[in-house]
């Protein structure tokens, strides 16, 4: 129980997004993964990611595609962290978790091109590429808003253990766990037993993994408890935070903004960010076919689409 500790998992919160986001599904609180996800799904990088999770009643996600989140020590990048162990992870660990874990749990097959990309010793450069491509688009803006949730969460877990012990922490963490003076016990479908002896229990909160529990423990030396992160959607206006959960704040603005064409230039002045920044946003809209460019003279001006046009009205909905 010494090595019980905290740490949020943006690999993680990717998967959950992804795997909503190939299943066309929703999430109960934040909903569609939206235009800007699913366009990332054509990237064969996220497809082949996409395709080792969890379908239409599978119950096995190969751990290795959600390292153990790092200690975080210095504020460093979680994420980058992740992706290098992604890349990093053994021939060995992933040929047993994709090949053999996957037949025992899947109701599916493997695909036979996922399994030549196995069996090359390349998949791990594919799915950390997939990991950091799905991120970029579909999540990096949004990140802060759902790390201020996560961060939240730690720090009234952290009081708890300080003020009522670890034990006890751990048993009000969901209702599917309790503590049992020696163990932790969780409520699950198959029966087993693990030693945590000389591992870290990283108990990792989760926002678009809610509600869910999940155990990780198949990659050697890694023990992840995700639980539902507390007061996920609490005091969010559900009216017009929509569209800005799905893109991002920044993009939200600009969809908002381009009713009629506007330059770079004149979108940064609206909205403070910097001609770079919006340049970057519009880029990413408009790959998700969200706004449109027409050259007018020396300006390249942009404008929403119809489809952009009918999402946001769908938000005020």
């Amino acid at each position: 129980m010494a090595r019980t500790r905290l740490a949020p998992s943006p690999a993680s919160e990717s998967m959950a997004w992804l795997r909503l986001t190939a299943a066309s599904g929703r999430h109960p609180v934040f909903g569609d993964p939206g235009p800007l996800a699913r366009a990332s799904l054509a990237h064969p990088d996220v497809a082949l990611l996409a395709d080792l999770l969890p379908q239409n009643g599978d119950t096995y996600t190969p751990d290795l595609l959600t390292p153990q989140p790092g200690t975080d020590a210095q504020r460093r990048d979680l994420l980058d962290e992740q992706i290098a162990q992604i890349e990093a992870a053994a021939q060995d660990d992933l040929e047993t978790q994709v090949f053999t874990y996957t037949r025992t749990h899947w109701n599916r097959p493997l695909l036979a091109t996922t399994r030549r990309i196995a069996e090359s010793g390349r998949m791990q450069r594919h799915l950390a590429n997939g990991l950091a491509r799905f991120w970029r688009d579909a999540l990096s803006e949004g990140w802060p808003e759902l790390r201020s949730i996560i961060d939240q969460d730690i720090a009234h877990r952290a009081t708890a253990i300080a003020t009522h012990g670890v034990g006890r922490a751990l048993g009000a963490l969901h209702p599917d766990m309790d503590w049992a003076g020696d163990a932790v016990t969780l409520a699950k479908s198959w029966d087993g037993e693990i030693d945590a002896t000389g591992r870290d229990l990283v108990l990792a909160p989760g926002v678009l993994n809610w509600p869910n529990v999940i155990i990780q423990v198949d990659t050697p030396g890694q023990f992840v408890l995700y639980y539902p992160a507390q007061r996920i959607g609490a005091g969010r206006g559900r009216r017009s935070g929509r569209i800005a959960q799905v893109v991002g704040n920044a993009r939200a603005a600009l969809l908002a903004d381009l009713e009629t064409p506007r330059s770079t230039t004149e979108l940064a002045a609206r909205i403070g960010c910097t001609p770079g920044t919006v340049s970057y946003h519009l880029s990413a809209l408009h790959r998700a076919r969200l706004v449109t460019k027409v050259r007018d003279g020396r300006y390249v001006l942009y404008q929403r689409t119809a489809h952009a046009a009918g999402l946001l009205e769908e938000a005020r909905g």
